[in-house]
């Protein structure tokens, strides 16, 4: 389900774009045969393709995921989390809140498995990432340097650079929520 939802979205902001295939893989950096078979729902993108993808259309990653903003309301509605990895070996994450324009942050739940790595690309300029751990210890890359954080604590940090998370851990999966701000 998940796989037709990326490359309906994926389909449906290209074409509002009004970008070709060969537009969006210069600006994604993604390759167009990649692009198209992620349209075509014949293959699934890993979280760094997504953010790759999202970070070219200039738009915030749940987009992608979940499909749609959220309703212009004030109200808080309680729902599952969405919960999706692109790949087997892909970090696990969990929609707390798509994307709202409102507000102009989405929120997610990570969880990365033992001596588990994810690195990311840099976002656009003026993209902020918060960083709450929730168990485990997880380390988060920033300049080249791997800084280390346990339970409760937080970081937050200008993602317009090349960063990474990592679970040195051989035994434990580490979850940490992560709000993305776009100014």
């Amino acid at each position: 389900m998940i796989k037709y939802e990326i490359g309906h979205q994926l389909k449906k902001i290209r074409n509002t774009a009004g970008w070709s295939l060969s537009k969006a893989a210069e600006e994604t950096g993604v390759s167009k045969a990649m692009l198209g078979q992620i349209e075509r729902n014949e293959s699934s993108p890993t979280i760094s393709t997504l953010w790759k993808i999202a970070t070219g259309f200039h738009k915030p990653l749940s987009l992608f995921v979940d499909g749609l903003l959220v309703e212009d309301s004030d109200e808080n509605v309680q729902k599952k989390a969405k919960e999706f990895n692109t790949q087997k070996h892909d970090l696990k994450a969990k929609i707390l809140f798509p994307f709202d324009p409102r507000f102009g942050f989405e929120m997610f739940t990570i969880k990365l498995e033992p001596l588990q790595t994810h690195l990311s690309e840099a976002h656009d300029k003026g993209v902020f990432e918060h960083v709450l751990v929730i168990s485990g210890e997880l380390e988060v890359k920033l300049k080249g340097e791997w800084k280390k954080l346990s339970k409760r604590e937080v970081l937050r940090f200008s993602a317009d650079q090349p960063h990474g998370y990592r679970n040195m851990s051989e035994s434990i999966p580490v979850e940490f929520h992560n709000i993305i701000f776009y100014s």
